[in-house]
Parts: structure tokens; C-alpha cells; sequence
């Protein structure tokens, strides 16, 4: 005998939620395996059911999810397909992203990263925002120009980054806050500098157009992927790495290790992905009905699937609201799983490993000067203010 889906009590996104979103995912995880919101949609936070949802694409369909617009002015590209046609653009992304393109930039973000951390030197014993002077601030110089893209109005990268994600949410008081902003300058600088013509042919953005060429995608869904890696690229990643300096100073003995061996920086990175999700959940549609546990979600019930729940459950991590840099992450659930795995996890890592790698070499130690601030989005999920001081060797 099946029983009904439980209604959790509580909005979880209006601004109180999103800023106590780990306590308030976390309470919905412990709630039941599978809740219902009041508005009809199912979240699953249970690493052992995100994790399978996750895998199962035939029964959790990505072609459709949680308050979905497909005119949203997002990019709608290879995150709202399945196989097969999610497969033959997925290789698009990967060819251009693959170890071996992005080898002949690595040096522009290593040189990149070095000059960055020497001027952070000189403003050694000040309070520094470590989004906004440090990690959002070196994605926002660098890719681009690993991109290819044109210099002119690179300053509405940040408003690109609030409307992708104001637009993943339900509607409510932040959505509506969102929407309030006049995006029409973002939407005429995404379009005219993803053009072919405005690349540069030696950036990575060109592959996609050479893609095109070779009928792999069509002239409009090659300038709709170089958008889905420009964002793909940069909230996450900037937010990760950010929650690593934040882990970074509340764990100082952690950070006395990686300084010891630097060799452990991707691993570290990934904890930080782990420790504190960029993202709160995923969106999919049900193809079928899934039992879950004594649950049934109905064939074409809109859900959610928990990435940050998920990767701070106890059923599945020990001590889990412990940053440690030697933790066995490859069922963290930060970059996804299965065929909609993070295709652009290679660039993300190659970013922080220059950017980090950079700072662990010359800062000694951290010290949080102040609360964070929270990035005020219903999905997107991080500090977009983090007051710190570094201390250099």
C-alpha cells in the first residue's frame, strides 16, 4: 500500500528560506524521502533518490522541470534535452571543452592567476570581498577572453548571471524583485557578442561555429551553447571556489595540509563543491510512475532534486558539515551524474586549479571578517559577498 506524498510546511523559497537554504534543505530531506511542495511540486533530497533520479533519465526527464518557461531569455540549449539529440550536442560541448583544446589556454589562466594574487598582495591586512575582489572578479577577466568574446560590455556578465538564475525559481517575492530589473541591456550584449563574427577566431567560442560548419548543430544552436558555457562557466565555478576560501578559513588545519601538498588542490575543490552546493537542486519532469520507499510520484510530476540535501545527507556522509580536503567525493553529487553531468567540470577545474592554486601558493591563512551575504536567488546557491582577510607567506 502506497501512502501519500507528505506536503512539507514551509516555502522554502522565499528570501528568510534562501538564506538559511542549508538548514531549511536540510529539514525537508529529514521531513520524508519524497515531499511534496504546495504547489504541486516533488522534491527528492536523499542522496540514495537524487542520486538514482539523477542516473535514471528515462524516468526523470530533463525536458521539462519545476516552473519552466521556454521563453525564459536564459540560454535553452543541452540542459532541456535528452538523448539522443542531448548526446549529439553534448559532444559538441566536450570536443571544445575536451583536456586537449583547453591545454594551449591553460598558460593565460596560470599568467592570469599569478598577476591577480600579486596585486591582492598589496592589499595584504585589508578586508577583501572574496566573490567580488577575488573569484567572481578573476572568472570574469579570464573567460571571456578564453572565450574569445569582444572586450565592450563585459560589465553585464553580473546582471547575464542574476537573470539565467532568477529565472530557474518559482514565482514569488525574489523572482518578482528579479524581474524588476531592466535585463534589455544584458539580453542586446549576450546576442551581439556570441555573433560569429564578433569572436575571436583563436577563442574557444569559435569551435562551436565550426561545429555548425560541419552540421554537427545549426548556426542558432552553436550561439545558444557559447551562452550556455559563458554561464556554465561562471556562477558555479566562481561560487565553489569562494565556498573554498570560506572553508578555508573555518577549517585552518585543512588548509595547513593542502599548503603541505598542493597536489591535493583538485580535491579539495571538489570537497568545497561538496561542503556547500552552488546549486540547490535540478530540475526534471517524471516520465512514469517511481515508487520511492512507500511513495509513488506520479508519470509527468514536476520535481526537484536536491543536490546540496543530498551532498550533506548522514545517511550517506560521515560528519558531513566537515570540509576535509581527503574525503572521497566521486558520489558527491555537485557536478551532476550520469549523461547530464557537468560537461564543462574540465574548464571549471582547470579555472580554480590556476586561480587556487595561485592563492595556496602565496597566502598562508585566511580570516573571515564578517558574515557572508548570501546570493539572494531561489536556486543558485553561495556567497555573493564574503568579507575575508589574507594573510601572505
Amino acid at each position: 500500500m502506497t501512502s501519500p506524498i507528505p506536503e512539507f510546511p514551509a516555502d522554502i523559497f522565499t528570501p528568510e528560506a534562501v538564506r538559511n537554504a542549508r538548514e531549511v534543505d536540510d529539514e525537508l530531506r529529514e521531513f520524508a524521502p519524497v515531499v511534496r511542495l504546495r504547489d504541486g511540486t516533488v522534491m527528492l533530497g536523499r542522496h540514495e533518490h537524487v542520486a538514482a533520479g539523477l542516473l535514471d533519465w528515462k524516468a526523470f526527464s530533463n525536458t521539462s522541470r519545476p516552473w519552466h518557461d521556454p521563453g525564459s531569455p536564459r540560454p535553452e540549449i543541452l540542459l532541456t534535452d535528452d538523448p539522443p539529440r542531448h548526446t549529439q550536442v553534448r559532444k559538441v560541448v566536450a570536443d571544445a571543452l575536451s583536456p586537449r583544446a583547453l591545454e594551449r589556454v591553460k598558460a593565460i589562466f596560470q599568467q592570469a592567476a599569478r598577476e591577480f594574487v600579486d596585486e591582492l598582495r598589496a592589499r595584504q591586512g585589508e578586508v577583501v570581498d572574496g566573490v567580488g575582489d577575488i573569484t567572481q572578479a578573476y572568472i570574469f577577466r579570464v573567460l571571456p577572453d578564453i572565450l574569445g568574446l569582444p572586450q565592450e560590455g563585459r560589465h553585464h556578465m553580473h546582471g547575464f548571471s542574476q537573470m539565467v538564475w532568477a529565472t530557474m525559481g518559482p514565482p514569488g517575492e525574489l523572482y518578482d524583485e528579479a524581474m524588476q530589473n531592466d535585463f534589455s541591456g544584458v539580453i542586446a550584449w549576450l546576442e551581439r557578442t556570441c555573433e560569429r563574427e564578433a569572436l575571436d577566431l583563436e577563442g574557444i567560442g569559435a569551435e562551436f561555429f565550426r561545429a555548425a560548419d560541419r552540421g554537427q548543430v545549426t548556426l542558432d544552436e552553436a550561439k545558444l551553447l557559447l551562452q550556455t558555457v559563458l554561464s556554465a562557466g561562471t556562477d558555479t565555478t566562481y561560487l565553489t571556489m569562494a565556498n573554498a576560501i570560506r572553508a578555508w578559513a573555518s577549517f585552518p588545519d585543512e588548509y595547513a595540509k593542502l599548503r603541505a601538498d598542493p597536489a591535493k588542490l583538485r580535491g579539495a575543490f571538489d570537497e568545497s563543491l561538496r561542503w556547500d552546493s552552488p546549486s540547490r537542486m535540478a530540475g526534471r519532469i517524471t516520465m512514469r510512475d517511481v515508487a520511492i520507499e512507500d511513495y509513488v510520484i506520479p508519470s509527468g510530476t514536476r520535481c526537484g532534486l536536491m543536490f546540496g540535501a543530498a551532498n550533506r545527507d548522514p545517511r550517506f556522509w560521515d560528519a558531513p558539515g566537515e570540509y576535509r580536503i581527503e574525503r572521497d567525493t566521486k558520489h558527491s553529487l555537485g557536478w551532476g551524474y550520469g549523461v547530464h553531468g557537468c560537461v564543462g567540470r574540465v574548464l571549471a577545474q582547470m579555472e580554480a586549479q590556476a586561480l587556487l592554486g595561485a592563492i595556496v601558493r602565496e597566502v598562508e591563512s585566511f580570516e573571515l571578517a564578517g558574515d557572508y551575504e548570501p546570493w539572494m536567488t531561489t536556486v543558485g546557491h553561495g556567497p555573493i559577498r564574503l568579507p575575508v582577510r589574507l594573510n601572505f607567506a
